[in-house]
């Protein structure tokens, strides 16, 4: 079973992701890791972030268990990986890598921006999450809050926004449902009620 999970930056879909893979024991790759990973790769080598050449360098580098989750998290990642992730030399880079995940024999649940629509149009069940800005806002400002990062309400909300813009407007694989995506809004949703609700359409798609 390939679960296929989509979404702009804080609507859940990454909690989702791992709760779904971890009740139906699948493995789980977040691909927004890879992006991160990328942008980190290029800030340590002091490389311009739309330094297409050396961006492609680093997605070939990324081996999927080599992550340091710590140091890839934050808002000043986040947009950093916005940035990288309108490169389509970059995109087409690590879309192999991505795809090689999705086809394991047990299956696999994968989160990111473009799965049901391009890395995997097959998958079993596609699930689109959203929600509001200001409700995705605040959960990423709770969320740094609780990693002792200072919080700026006002100025993460302008970066979802932006990020937002940048993600559906690019050329390649923009940020959108696929057309037999089931659209998810959490909105006012706690983290329980959201499962449930993905849970409820994972099952349905089974039987």
């Amino acid at each position: 079973m390939i679960i296929a999970i989509d979404g702009p930056a804080a609507s859940g879909k990454g909690t989702l992701a791992r709760r779904l893979a971890a009740h139906f024991n699948l493995p789980h790759l977040d691909t927004g890791l890879l992006y991160r990973a990328t942008a980190r790769a290029l800030l340590d080598h002091g490389s311009r972030l739309d330094d297409v050449e050396a961006a492609v360098r680093a997605a070939r580098g990324l081996a999927l268990l080599d992550f340091d989750e710590q140091r890839l998290r934050g808002r000043e990642m986040g947009e950093a990986a916005s940035v990288v992730a309108a490169l389509p030399e970059v995109r087409a880079a690590l879309i192999d890598m991505q795809r090689a995940f999705s086809a394991r024999p047990s299956g696999a649940v994968l989160d990111g921006r473009d799965i049901g629509t391009v890395i995997a149009p097959g998958a079993d069940v596609k699930i689109f999450v959203t929600a509001s800005p200001e409700a995705r806002a605040q959960r990423r400002a709770l969320e740094l809050r609780g990693r002792g990062e200072k919080v700026d309400y006002a100025a993460i909300l302008e970066d979802i926004v932006k990020r937002d813009k940048r993600d559906s407007s690019r050329a390649d694989a923009p940020l959108k449902p696929a057309s037999d995506a089931h659209v998810l809004d959490t909105t006012d949703l706690n983290v329980e009620a959201a499962f449930a609700a993905a849970f409820k359409l994972v099952q349905s798609a089974r039987a």
